[in-house]
């Protein structure tokens, strides 16, 4: 099918996935100050439930241009708790993805959040991954700590790890708790020293996720991420620019 990513052996001139050739990055940000960041509107008063803007960028590879871009002013109905974001988040970014032109139509997702690593195992890149049967692929810019694996899944211990052992661009370990692998900690780039955590999202396997993130990065977040939420934070000024006009 379109959507088969599964080539796993490099050839010789590095093309490793010959087929590929639309990757998105998806985007949620907020629109009010009960996160940090956040636009607050003109009187500086909290609104009453959190408007979002998800985001979407497909980027055709290998050269990681934009080719299609789209985004969705939503409110958050559902409160926010810690470890149910995808709750939340996964309904527009399905709507976004839903009407992408065929012709845009990415084989694989990368989601600015998590996808197995997560203490239920099932982040927002696994729901949006089994709701649009799209590979997907969970992108965390921070560890989220695994509670039920004690301290060698700890953001203490994860951190000091990388620090030692991710010395270069494509170095990374897997997260491994007890019994099962969360994800794997990954430093994109020699100039990137904070590593990223990649973990499966659906239809992809962890060392295929890992290879793919490294190589679609130019900075710490790959590219069709890093697209999106620039893109995110661009539209949230002009919606904060017009609210302070009014």
């Amino acid at each position: 099918s379109d959507h088969n990513l599964g080539f796993t052996v490099p050839t010789v001139d590095g093309s490793e996935w010959p087929n590929l050739r639309l990757i998105a990055g998806v985007d949620i940000s907020f629109i009010d100050d009960h996160e940090p960041g956040a636009v607050v509107d003109d009187g500086g008063q909290a609104h009453d439930s959190q408007d979002a803007l998800a985001c979407v960028v497909v980027c055709e590879w290998p050269h990681l241009r934009p080719v299609y871009q789209d985004y969705l002013r939503v409110p958050l109905t559902v409160p926010y708790i810690p470890g149910f974001l995808a709750f939340r988040e996964v309904e527009p970014l399905k709507q976004l993805i839903d009407r992408i032109p065929h012709a845009f139509t990415p084989q694989v997702v990368l989601v600015d959040g998590n996808g197995t690593l997560h203490p239920r195992r099932f982040g927002l890149a696994c729901h949006l991954g089994i709701l649009t049967n799209l590979p997907t692929i969970g992108i965390g810019k921070n560890f989220l700590h695994i509670p039920a694996e004690g301290d060698q899944l700890s953001m203490a211990y994860v951190k000091a790890r990388a620090h030692s052992e991710l010395v270069r661009g494509g170095d990374h370990f897997l997260l491994q708790g007890q019994q099962l692998v969360y994800g794997a900690a990954v430093r994109v780039l020699d100039s990137a020293k904070n590593p990223v955590f990649v973990s499966v999202g659906h239809r992809v396997a962890l060392d295929t996720a890992v290879r793919l993130v490294v190589a679609c990065c130019k900075f710490r977040v790959p590219e069709p991420v890093r697209l999106a939420d620039l893109m995110s934070r661009d539209v949230v000024r002009r919606i904060q620019r017009a609210a302070n006009a009014s």
